[in-house]
Parts: C-alpha cells; structure tokens; sequence
C-alpha cells in the first residue's frame, strides 16, 4: 500500500486511538484529532489523502461535506458509524464520501479501501 496519510476524527478518544493503533501497526502515516476545528487547522498544514470521520460523535451535515471537498477536491472522506443510514446527509453519501464503514470497524474492510485509493493516488501526492 502506497504512503497515504490519514487523519481520524472521532471525538470518542478511545475509539480514535484503536484505529489509529490499527493504522499504526499497518506502517500508515496517520493523524488523529478530536474535534472539527482542530481538523481545519490540521488540513491547512498538512496534505491529507484521507479522512475518516466519526458520524456517531461529530456534528456535521451535508454544508460541512460540500466546502470539505470545495476546498481539498482530492480528500478521500470515509465516514464511520454504528447506523446503517443517515437522513440528511444524502447530498454528501452520493457526492462527497467515498465509503460508510459500519461500527465495530472490520479492518480487513478499512485496508481494502485504502489499498483501492492508494492504487489511484499518485505517487507523491503526501
């Protein structure tokens, strides 16, 4: 798998850690963060290929999506949640992220998409 980075944003800290943990051991540049703001501040510092976003603990809706991919166009967004559908948020699941990841998280499902985005993702794009 190619040299993406990362970034998890759940504000559950314990559940950001294991992914990260997971990322990790997986020899993936990650980042991690609790909050929005602090993800806005880290976006404009550092080139990220993808992000995963906790939908379960974070207040974001279709606006925040839309103005995510205006101004990072080639940001891979992956949502994480425990609820198979998200009223609201249609605009973003068919235009602005790439996949839903149900909770618990499978890894074997996490690294497939990030396998698939690393194979389209130029070389020295992080």
């Amino acid at each position: 798998m190619g040299r993406l980075k990362v970034a998890v944003v759940d504000a559950d800290k314990q559940t950001c850690r294991a992914i990260c943990a997971l990322l990790e051991q997986a020899n993936i540049p990650v980042a991690s963060m609790h909050t929005l703001k602090v993800l806005s501040d880290y976006l404009k510092r550092e080139l990220v290929a993808v992000l995963l976003i906790d939908l379960d603990t974070l207040p974001v809706d279709n606006t925040f999506f839309r103005s995510l991919k205006k101004q990072y166009p080639n940001l891979h967004i992956f949502c994480l949640s425990s609820h198979p559908h998200h009223p609201g948020l249609e605009e973003a699941m068919g235009a602005h992220i790439c996949a839903s990841l149900a909770k618990p998280l499978n890894s074997e499902e996490l690294f497939y998409w990030l396998k698939a985005i690393s194979e389209i993702e130029p070389a020295d794009s992080t």
